[in-house]
């Protein structure tokens, strides 16, 4: 059985046969299991997932993520003492909001996942200034934030012509490669941390020379590949006929996936933009 890399979808129930089902649905309605999380109550028909619905809910996810990021920019281009608060406030604000909705089975509240946009956006809004102004040199900061959002949007819909023209399958030993190389990323990652209280820089992944190039070219690239599992697990969804509300669930998903590629790539562009 697949499954992916992305916390909010590998939390969703499972059954033989893929991802559950919903409910038996009659003309495109779906009844709604209690395993789900959706309480005790009796079960009504509800409409059923629609492509449409994963498009629209997407959209006002990342319309707030951006929104936000926009106020966050402006704000601690006045006052830079908010970039550290926001970075970090946003950030940890937001990384507890996707453990509430993972493992509280909460992915198809809105509330939550409207509530992780905008912290991730303050927190986003922050960390572009640090790095387009503080930390790169020679090209002005709206450049290097428009190249990251364009290569960010640009991996996506690669990804996207890549998983539905069938260029690369989705299959189980695909899944269980990039679930091992995010696992060793993250290993990597607290490694780094860790060595860098003891070391100036730790092992090298984050001080912009040779060594941290590739491990962010690494990072991109396993965000890129995390996309078809994110898209395979999508699609078993409304292949499955989940109700309407669950496209909140794909599209907070999705937002998680974007916002560490967007990560990547402005760190990245900083490296080869730095003084």
């Amino acid at each position: 059985m697949r499954t992916t890399s992305n916390p909010v979808f590998r939390n969703l129930p499972k059954q033989e046969g893929g991802y559950a089902r919903f409910g038996s649905a009659q003309a495109g309605a779906t009844q709604i299991p209690q395993e789900y999380g959706y309480g005790q109550q009796p079960q009504t028909p509800q409409r059923a997932m629609t492509i449409d619905d994963v498009v629209t809910k997407t959209g006002i996810t990342l319309g707030v993520l951006t929104l936000t990021a926009i106020v966050s920019y402006l704000l601690v281009g006045n006052n830079t003492d908010l970039a550290m608060p926001f970075v970090i406030g946003g950030g940890l604000i937001g990384f507890v909001l996707v453990m509430v909705a993972t493992f509280g089975r909460k992915m198809d509240n809105p509330a939550i996942v409207l509530a992780y946009a905008a912290c991730e956006g303050v927190f986003l809004g922050a960390l572009s200034f640090l790095f387009a102004n503080m930390l790169a040199a020679g090209v002005a900061a709206s450049t290097l934030i428009g190249q990251a959002v364009l290569g960010t949007f640009g991996v996506f819909f690669g990804m996207l012509v890549v998983y539905k023209t069938g260029a690369i399958r989705v299959t189980p030993r695909l899944t269980r490669m990039i679930i091992g190389g995010l696992i060793g990323v993250v290993v990597l990652m607290i490694g780094n941390l860790v060595a860098s209280f003891f070391t100036d820089g730790g092992f090298g992944l984050r001080d912009g020379g040779t060594v941290a190039i590739i491990f962010s070219l690494v990072c991109i690239g396993l965000a890129a590949f995390s996309f078809l599992l994110d898209f395979d697990a999508a699609d078993q969804l409304i292949r499955a006929q989940a109700p309407e509300k669950a496209a909140w669930g794909i599209a907070l998903g999705l937002t998680v996936t974007l916002v560490w590629l967007y990560v990547e790539i402005l760190r990245l562009l900083s490296y080869f933009n730095s003084d």
